[in-house]
């Protein structure tokens, strides 16, 4: 009996064993990335080869149907109330919310992504996509009091923190040189294809 029941727990443990080593390389395996920051350094066609931030070589498939925007730089003094926002945000040591760049959407974007989400632009980052309803203007900039569906934030935002605005852009900007944020999706066959591009206008570097 003891031979029989060996015989029929052991393929029962290598199994749980096979299924338990299947779970810790899913759970070990990165996560695919949805965006890609950096310079592009080939356009050939609808082929992107983009050198990230922090080093790596990404090729990209343009989408057909891509949206591509400029970034353009604009000043703390064109954060309105009213406007509609989006902010990078870090925890300060007085425990509010800096802001690390600040995004003002043009009024046809209104509404784009609205509500506050961890990001990935630095570690402990946040996004707020909201809009400004008291702006308070201090000696090294603005505390902004910004509010979207379910809360609000408030976010310090200094005078040297990078404020732009998105502009209408063209897939002739989408060149050697430019700086990108591009949104990715990864295809069937493992390629990377991108149906948003947000390039940065007259040097610019896209902050978010």
């Amino acid at each position: 009996m003891t031979i029989q029941r060996d015989s029929f727990t052991r393929p029962l443990i290598a199994a749980a064993m096979v299924v338990a080593s299947t779970f810790a390389a899913v759970a070990q395996k990165a996560p695919v990335p949805t965006r890609v920051r950096g310079t592009i350094e080939n356009a050939d066609g609808d082929t992107l080869q983009v050198k990230s931030r922090s080093g790596e070589e990404v090729k990209l498939h343009i989408a057909p149907d891509a949206r591509v925007v400029g970034v353009t730089r604009i000043s703390l003094a064109d954060i309105k109330v009213g406007s509609f926002v989006g902010a990078t945000t870090v925890p300060g040591p007085d425990g509010g919310n800096n802001a690390v760049e600040v995004h003002v959407f043009p009024e046809s974007m209104r509404g784009t992504g609205e509500g506050s989400r961890p990001y990935d632009l630095k570690p402990n980052s946040s996004m707020t996509n909201a809009t400004v309803s008291e702006s308070v203007i201090g000696n090294d900039g603005h505390t902004l009091l910004v509010k979207y569906k379910d809360g609000e934030k408030k976010v310090f935002v200094s005078d040297m923190t990078p404020v732009v605005t998105f502009v209408p852009g063209d897939k002739s900007e989408l060149k050697a040189g430019a700086q990108v944020i591009a949104f990715m999706k990864q295809l069937p066959d493992g390629s990377f294809e991108t149906d948003r591009v947000s390039v940065g206008r007259d040097g610019l570097t896209p902050p978010m």
